[in-house]
């Protein structure tokens, strides 16, 4: 019977002392919370503090525009004159500024296209030669089409479109247009 009260004694204890446990640790964590919040709140009061800042800025930016956007406008329209008033041959109408800067942009997309027309031209492949060269050396005449016929190596795959054969002595080759073996460097084969 003591052992039973004993039991029960402990039992009570043990729950009053996990129970004051968690109460700690809920006051803990409300105190990381409300830190969190704070920072939180900083932070989004220095965001609207710099929000604010960087549209009166703009503001700012577009006030002086509208302002001195008029005077350019005056200035570049009226005609230049030297010291003694009379006009300067040297400032042409502003006119003759914007065809110039047209004939440029025209100037500027002529030399564009010349570049990347260039560049088609003399676009190399792996084999060191241009496409045409190499569309020309894909055509297969008669003469290459016997020659295959008369190989009696294995075909072992294909490079650049033709059959690859395989020699007696493990060298590697196709059958070109003109009917003769050329042979395929090791390095460029894959």
């Amino acid at each position: 019977m003591k052992k039973l009260i004993l039991l029960c004694l402990v039992f009570v204890f043990s729950n009053t002392i996990f129970a004051q446990e968690t109460k700690v640790k809920t006051k803990k964590t409300s105190a990381k919370t409300e830190k969190i919040i704070k920072e939180k709140a900083e932070k989004l009061k220095d965001k609207k503090s710099k929000d604010k800042k960087e549209k009166e800025k703009e503001a700012k930016k577009e006030a002086k525009e509208k302002t001195t956007k008029p005077k350019k406008e005056a200035s570049e329209k009226a005609p230049k004159l030297k010291k003694d008033g009379t006009p300067d041959k040297r400032f042409k109408g502003a006119d003759a500024s914007e065809k110039g800067k047209a004939k440029s942009a025209e100037g500027k997309a002529k030399a564009t296209a010349n570049k990347t027309e260039a560049k088609t031209k003399v676009k190399k492949t792996r084999s060191g030669k241009t496409e045409a060269e190499e569309k020309e050396d894909m055509k297969e005449t008669p003469a290459s089409k016997t020659a295959e016929k008369k190989v009696k190596d294995k075909v072992t795959g294909t490079y650049n479109g033709k059959k690859v054969f395989t020699g007696p002595r493990g060298g590697k080759y196709y059958i070109n247009k003109n009917g003769n073996k050329t042979y395929i460097d090791r390095d460029a084969e894959e």
